[in-house]
């Protein structure tokens, strides 16, 4: 039983929903035509997209963390999300923003307009309820794969069975390490496929 609290700690920690939008562009660049750009330009998207994603959402969540008084612990409490949430929200559309004001394809964009929306509806849901951030971002995946295999024209079965294991081994750790009930993480999953592929349909 140890082992197993061990994996899921591991896998949640690998899969923490500000990781995913990084995880995107790397698979938009390996897997469609955008592997042939430059070098130095997909360079420059991920750098970008780890600083506004990923870097500037934990420092302020740090500093928040820090003049607040809160422990980790604490900020896994429903109440305490607020905040969190809001710097995230910032830092993505700030980033999104930018990406706009830089002509980049549309399909690109939405990644970052697909972790906005799945974060604005959790930050909602979460006033009054615990959602899981993790399946959403997994469920996002989900919703992205679905999106793009309409735009690149391509069959999205194996990767879909890929994204839906993953899904499911994040659901699961959620559950053994008590952070989330059965109802929320499938409730995190569902607005994380819904909202995934609308932000790549809409941006």
């Amino acid at each position: 039983m140890k082992a197993v609290i061990v994996v899921a700690r591991l896998l949640s920690a690998l899969s923490r929903p500000m990781y995913y939008s990084l995880v995107g562009f790397v698979i938009l660049f390996t897997v469609t035509y955008m592997q042939i750009f430059p070098w130095q330009y997909k360079l420059w998207v991920l750098c970008s997209t780890y600083i506004f994603t990923i870097g500037l959402p934990v420092l302020g969540i740090y500093l928040y963390k820090r003049f607040s008084g809160l422990t980790a612990y604490q900020l896994r409490h429903r109440k305490t999300r607020f905040w969190p949430y809001v710097i995230s929200l910032s830092c993505y559309a700030t980033y999104l923003k930018i990406m706009h004001a830089m002509h980049l394809p549309r399909f690109m964009c939405g990644i970052v307009l697909g972790a906005l929306f799945i974060q604005g509806v959790c930050l909602l849901l979460n006033l009054r309820w615990k959602v899981s951030m993790h399946a959403a971002g997994a469920g996002g995946i989900i919703g992205a794969l679905a999106a793009y295999s309409g735009i690149f024209s391509f069959n999205p079965v194996w990767w879909l069975c890929g994204a839906f294991i993953l899904d499911g081994m994040v659901m699961t750790s959620r559950m053994i390490l008590r952070q989330h009930s059965l109802l929320q993480v499938w409730t995190g999953t569902i607005v994380g496929i819904i909202f995934g592929y609308l932000g790549i349909v809409l941006a």
